[in-house]
């Protein structure tokens, strides 16, 4: 385990992680919401550091990323644990679970960037889970990525706080932030968080230079009313983001949502009719 970076030390051995906006109060031996990092004798530890449990080798546009590289391939990798709760987590086999709940490799920094030279790979993707709550292992892989002249690309919920970001923001290239709801409502009853610090996210990183893409999951009767999705792309065009990617995906039912249908495909090119008409540029459909 390494010793993490983001937390406040309590009486009685207590620790506050101040990675992301729940700010977790974690006691003695008890672990934050994201399940990866814990209090162990008042020192917070992240408990997957230099552990992947996933470790693959993916096309750019699976991220999905398709006017960042496109063509080319990129080393994906994760580690388990996530600070959202959705509903309809496609990997909560590996998000939702604690570390010890499944296998993983030793991969240190070097390591990865050494695995990446080795298959003729350039570019290293943090992925399929939520990278931002293994921050310290992404930041110094990244490091380690720049200094061989690679690139770094982070697919994210973006639930962070403003002083981890600016840890990351200067060793990112590209991200892929979901933008999973346009209703600070919806983000609490489907994924255990709020829509502000998710908005300020995609802004800081547009600020900081990154590229960035977005995805939308049009969920049916949860986030497909036209006039949300409306308002949301008014709000990604009103912050001179016109030009960036949008990718509207198609929902499936799986894990806690497996009592919904399958988003229409109406309901698809609705979206995408009102996406282009609000302004935005770049327009995918995916999962269809």
């Amino acid at each position: 385990m390494k010793e993490a970076l983001y937390y406040e030390k309590l009486p009685e051995k207590g620790v506050r992680c101040t990675l992301c906006p729940h700010n977790c109060l974690i006691g003695p031996g008890k672990r934050g919401l994201c399940k990866s990092r814990i209090n162990e004798g008042g020192i917070l530890y992240s408990e997957v550091y230099g552990h992947p449990c996933a470790v693959a080798i993916d096309p750019i546009e699976k991220k999905p990323l398709r006017q960042f590289h496109p063509g080319s391939q990129c080393l994906s990798l994760a580690c388990t644990g996530c600070n959202f709760h959705c509903l309809n987590c496609q990997n909560f086999e590996i998000s939702q679970v604690k570390p010890s709940q499944t296998e993983a490799y030793e991969l240190n920094p070097e390591d990865v960037v050494a695995l990446a030279e080795r298959k003729g790979l350039d570019i290293i993707a943090y992925t399929y889970t939520e990278p931002l709550t293994y921050l310290e292992y992404v930041v110094d892989t990244a490091k380690a990525t720049h200094a061989k002249g690679m690139k770094n690309v982070l697919v994210t919920a973006g639930y962070v706080n403003a002083q981890p970001l600016a840890d990351l923001l200067p060793w990112l290239d590209a991200a892929n932030v979901d933008l999973k709801s346009f209703s600070d409502d919806i983000y609490r009853k489907v994924s255990g968080g709020s829509l502000k610090p998710v908005l300020n996210t995609i802004l800081k990183m547009k600020e900081a230079g990154v590229w960035v893409e977005l995805t939308h999951l049009l969920i049916p009767t949860v986030n497909d009313k036209p006039e949300m999705f409306r308002d949301m792309c008014r709000w990604i065009v009103g912050h001179g983001m016109a030009d960036t990617p949008l990718h509207i995906s198609r929902f499936f039912p799986l894990y806690k949502m497996s009592n919904l249908y399958p988003t229409p495909l109406k309901t698809m090119k609705e979206a995408e009719l009102i996406a282009h008409t609000t302004g935005i540029k770049n327009v995918y459909l995916g999962n269809i």
